[in-house]
């Protein structure tokens, strides 16, 4: 894979949890890749960035929700050799539960990115794009972890996107997961609300449980107990990175196949029953949407099952109980 300078117009990004807190000048060197640092620090200097309309300074961190204006700028893109393979395009299209003019729903799989980086070529954003060269506008309206699966948004044109966002923000979009943890609760339902802080270990992103971390809220819920593990619904009331997973850990069950937080002598044992990835799945999104964008007011629920495998290695699990 090679790459090539293209040339981009003017845009405005919505920080979300993934820039939260980072320089601006830093967010702009990662984001204008090829450009040359004095180039960067003259487009500050001379006020071509914006952030919420007003200049800023090189040590400004950002903060979610700012709305960052980039100039336009020539930038090192990463060029396909042979674009996407047929079944490629047919695998992304057929992740698609949803369409209307402004939006797409997707059931994204566990392992495949949702953008490329960090040793990655491509997410599901570069291969939605790739497939539909015509469709200008896709951009993410939020993220899933690599391993995570589930519902994904994608807006189709910039005004759609500007009300996902608004949405998230004002804590309009009910996000519900379904979890495999390892270990019992006395009771039903369980609110975890313990403040999580972001670091960079050896260059690995860690979040920990920290008095002095933001504001975090997960509502859990079991559905089934069996055996030593128990299926639970999640639902979020923040968006951290790594929520669950870390307030599930700190509670003392981890999720089955978190090889970052879980516990690695049951993510084994649960490999041998057929469990080989982290079992954490966006399953539904309820959110005010209509083919007008929010303004239609009418709520709409999406769901996407479970796959089929860890259904099946969870029955046979509670199965081996039962005999």
């Amino acid at each position: 894979m090679s790459s090539k300078l293209e040339r981009t117009g003017p845009r405005i990004l919505t920080i979300g949890e993934e820039a939260d807190q980072q320089r601006i000048d830093n967010f702009l060197i990662k984001t204008f890749k090829g450009v040359p640092k004095s180039r960067i620090y003259k487009m500050l200097r001379k006020g071509e960035v914006r952030v919420n309309k007003g200049r800023i300074k090189p040590v400004y961190r950002l903060q979610i929700g700012d709305q960052v204006r980039l100039p336009p700028a020539h930038v090192l893109v990463a060029e396909q050799a042979s674009g996407l393979t047929d079944k490629q395009k047919s695998d992304i299209e057929e992740t698609i539960l949803y369409e209307d003019k402004g939006l797409i729903v997707i059931n994204k799989p566990s392992g495949l990115a949702v953008h490329g980086g960090s040793g990655i070529s491509q997410g599901v954003i570069e291969r939605l794009r790739m497939a539909r060269p015509e469709q200008k506008g896709l951009e993410l309206v939020h993220r899933l972890d690599r391993d995570t699966s589930g519902l994904l948004l994608i807006a189709k044109r910039r005004s759609a996107l500007r009300q996902l966002h608004q949405l998230q923000r004002e804590n309009r979009v009910d996000k519900r997961y379904l979890a495999l943890l390892s270990g019992h609760w006395k009771r039903e339902k369980i609110s975890c609300a313990e403040p999580l802080k972001k670091s960079h270990v050896g260059g690995e992103r860690i979040v920990r449980v920290d008095p002095t971390g933001k504001a975090a809220l997960t509502r859990f819920r079991v559905q089934r107990s069996c055996s030593d593990f128990m299926l639970v619904e999640a639902k979020l009331e923040t968006g951290r990175t790594h929520q669950i997973r870390v307030h599930a850990q700190s509670l003392g069950t981890p999720i089955v196949g978190d090889t970052k937080y879980g516990d690695e002598t049951v993510n084994q044992q649960c490999r041998e029953q057929g469990i080989r990835r982290l079992f954490l799945h966006a399953w539904r999104l309820t959110f005010p949407w209509g083919e007008n964008g929010a303004e239609s007011g009418r709520k709409m629920t999406f769901e996407a099952p479970l796959e089929e495998n860890l259904v099946n290695a969870f029955e046979m699990m509670c199965s081996n109980e039962e005999k």
